[in-house]
């Protein structure tokens, strides 16, 4: 009887394990596909579901150029010869805040001031070609940005330039 005992007993304990052991699988079975789940909703949330918001809240709106015209300039340019050489330009300036207008009119005498002092400075030569005037946009393109800041001069445009 104690053979037979002892076969049930092992019997038992081996049924035992494997449902233990099938117990533990499962429950890991489990946990795993928790955890992919929620990565996965976590990583929807996190790259779908917060552009769908901004996209909403932020509506994307026109953008506006506005133009705004310098009063003439007239200077006598830097050169070493007995005849002067002057310098007339007619600029406009390109923004996209209609509501700085204002704001450049207070500005304009630190604007002219600028650009007078850069341009007296330059001789004839200076001027010649595309290369010349180039380098005299971006020049002029760079003071106005100091002189307005923080408004934001997209372009500086020649509507007139006569070198005399």
């Amino acid at each position: 009887m104690s053979d037979e005992t002892e076969g049930q007993e092992g019997e038992e304990l081996e049924g035992k394990k494997k449902k233990g052991k099938r117990a533990i699988v499962i429950i890991a079975a489990a946990v795993v596909l928790l955890l992919v789940l929620g990565g996965g909703g976590a990583a929807y949330f996190f790259l779908f579901a917060g552009q769908s918001e901004e996209a909403e809240v932020k509506p994307e709106l026109p953008k506006v150029t506005v133009f705004y015209d310098l009063p003439d300039i007239l200077v006598n340019l830097n050169s070493t010869g007995r005849q002067a050489s002057y310098l007339k330009l007619k600029v406009a300036l390109e923004h996209n805040d209609p509501l700085a207008t204002p704001k450049l009119n207070e500005l304009l005498p630190r604007v002219t001031d600028n650009f007078q002092i850069y341009l007296r400075e330059l001789r004839p030569d200076d001027l010649v070609g595309s290369a010349g005037l180039y380098r005299l946009k971006e020049e002029l393109l760079i003071r106005v940005n100091q002189a307005v800041a923080p408004i934001k001069i997209n372009d500086v445009l020649f509507k007139e330039m006569l070198i005399q």
